[in-house]
Order: structure tokens, then C-alpha cells, then sequence
């Protein structure tokens, strides 16, 4: 079921803060929150549902990758059978669960099992469309965040996380050839299109397309009238943190970006750092923050 990767799905919780649904009466948060919360929970279901899936369709191959061959699909530890049983309990315990939650996120959820699903058995051998479907799939999760609190879905919610995810599917892919060598291609057929300066390439691209699309966002006047005009003030953490990204894994320090997340100490300070400033910016007037005094001095 990967727990360790469900941390792939607090993009749920990006309409929480972003929609300002952390502010209100105590019933009005509690709720809000109640509802994030359970979103996450049935993406986690759902993702579960996916990687079990994907591992049983995978199981030849990931028994040559030096870290997945443990894995208890491939290692033999568990039955397909069984694995397949428990990857149906939890597509229906994530689709179930999320239409008790709201209609719309229940049909999110079931966009993102059968999306998920083509991608494990068919879009995952096409090169540079793998990784755009996964940029989809965490665009999804925001999506059925912000139907989950019930906020309007922002264009720049999906542009923002369109172009930062597909930034982190190609880290991926470089993390991959950088660990594997030369036996990635019998891995992962897409890896043999790949290669280690056409990924550099990309992850250029795609850092640079994500930081402008938050600073467009942060600047944008829609931004500055419903949630506040002082984002812009994180960007240097922005950037620290996409550039030690891309650093890390273009050097393979870390076998995939979730483990580079779980384990690496100075890119966790940033993302909690940048988190933690925008809570404060987003809701200075609850906390009694003065920004422009802050600045001023």
C-alpha cells in the first residue's frame, strides 16, 4: 500500500489554506478541516489501490530493480490474488468514501483510479506523456481538495500544480537513470528514450515554468483582492527549495523524490518554512500579524 508515499497527497489540503477555510466560526474550521481530512484519507485508499496494481502488473520487472525486487509482490511474499483483493477493497473504500463526502469529489477520485489505471497499463510506456499523466493525476488531488471544503477550483491551482509536479515526475525519472545506469532501459522501457542531458534539460524547464507560475500567481490581482498580495515575499524560499531539488537528483543522491523528502533535512526546513509563512501571510489578520509593519521594519 506504500504509506510512506501517501505524502503524494497533501496536495488535498492546498484549498484549505489557500481558500481561506482555516478562518471562520469554530463549526465553520472544524468542518473544513473534517472534510480535508477525509479527502486525504480517500486518496490514500485510492493511491493504495494504484500502487498495488501497478506492482502486480510490474512484478517481472521490479524483480531486477535492486530496491523494488523486495517489494512483497515481486519478492513472492504476497499472493497476486490476495494483492489483487486488497487493491479492490481500497479503490472502493477511497470511491465509496468520497462520494459520502461530496458527488464531485467522489467523481475525482473515480477519474483518478481509471486515469491511474490506464497509466500502470498502457500511458506509463510513453515517453514524456508518463510523466505528464502523473502531473495530471496530483492536479486531481487538488481538485478534489478544494471540492472537498467546498471553495471555487482556482485556474492557478491546477497551473501551479501542473507545473511543479511534472517538474518532480521528470526528477523522477532522473533519480531512476541515475541509480539504475545502464540497466534502466530493462526497468523501465520509457527510460531508454530518456537520457541524462535531455532530463537535465527538462528539469531546467520545468523549475523555471513552475517558479514563474507561482510568481504569476502570487502577483496576480484576483490573488491580491481574495487571498493577499504578499506571497510574493516567499519566493527566495521557493527557490531554495526547486533548486536543491534539482540539485539532489540530478546528482542521484536519492533513489525517487519521495525519498529525497522522507530524508533530506535542509529541503523538509524549507517546505515547512514555506508552509509556515504562508499560514501566517494568508491569515495575518486571525493571528494579528501586521505584515506591512514586518516588512517596513
Amino acid at each position: 500500500m506504500r504509506p510512506s508515499h501517501w505524502t503524494k497527497n497533501v496536495f488535498v489540503f492546498a484549498a484549505l489554506v489557500f481558500g481561506q477555510r482555516l478562518s471562520g466560526t469554530a463549526e465553520e474550521v472544524l468542518v473544513a478541516v473534517a472534510g480535508a481530512v477525509a479527502g486525504f484519507v480517500c486518496f490514500c485508499l485510492a493511491s493504495s489501490a494504484i500502487y498495488i496494481f501497478n506492482d502486480i502488473i510490474d512484478r517481472e520487472a521490479d524483480r531486477s530493480h535492486p530496491e523494488k525486487r523486495h517489494r512483497p509482490i515481486a519478492s513472492g511474499a504476497v499472493g497476486v490474488g490476495s494483492a489483487a483483493a486488497l487493491s479492490v477493497i481500497c479503490a472502493a473504500g477511497g470511491i465509496g468514501g468520497g462520494f459520502v463526502l461530496d458527488g464531485g469529489f467522489g467523481r475525482v477520485v473515480v477519474g483518478y483510479i481509471l486515469l491511474m489505471a490506464l497509466y500502470s497499463l498502457v500511458l506509463k510506456r510513453a515517453m514524456i506523456l508518463d510523466c505528464v499523466v502523473i502531473s495530471i493525476g496530483f492536479c486531481l488531488r487538488a481538485v478534489g481538495g478544494a471540492m472537498a471544503v467546498k471553495v471555487s477550483i482556482s485556474p492557478w491551482l491546477i497551473i501551479c500544480t501542473f507545473a511543479l509536479c511534472l517538474f518532480v515526475a521528470f526528477g523522477k525519472r532522473r533519480s531512476e537513470i541515475a541509480q539504475l545506469g545502464e540497466n534502466s532501459e530493462q526497468f523501465r522501457k520509457t527510460l531508454g528514450g530518456y537520457t541524462p542531458e535531455l532530463l537535465a534539460h527538462m528539469l531546467d524547464v520545468t523549475s523555471g515554468l513552475a517558479i514563474v507560475c507561482f510568481l504569476l500567481y502570487a502577483t496576480d490581482e484576483r490573488t491580491a483582492a481574495v487571498v493577499t498580495d504578499k506571497l510574493i515575499y516567499t519566493t527566495p524560499v521557493v527557490l531554495y527549495c526547486v533548486f536543491r531539488f534539482s540539485a539532489l537528483v540530478q546528482k542521484g543522491r536519492y533513489s525517487s523524490p519521495v525519498e529525497l523528502i522522507h530524508h533530506d533535512l535542509p529541503f523538509q526546513i524549507g517546505v515547512i518554512l514555506w508552509g509556515l509563512l504562508c499560514i501566517g501571510i494568508v491569515y495575518a489578520d486571525k493571528l494579528g500579524i501586521d505584515w506591512g509593519r514586518v516588512l517596513a521594519y
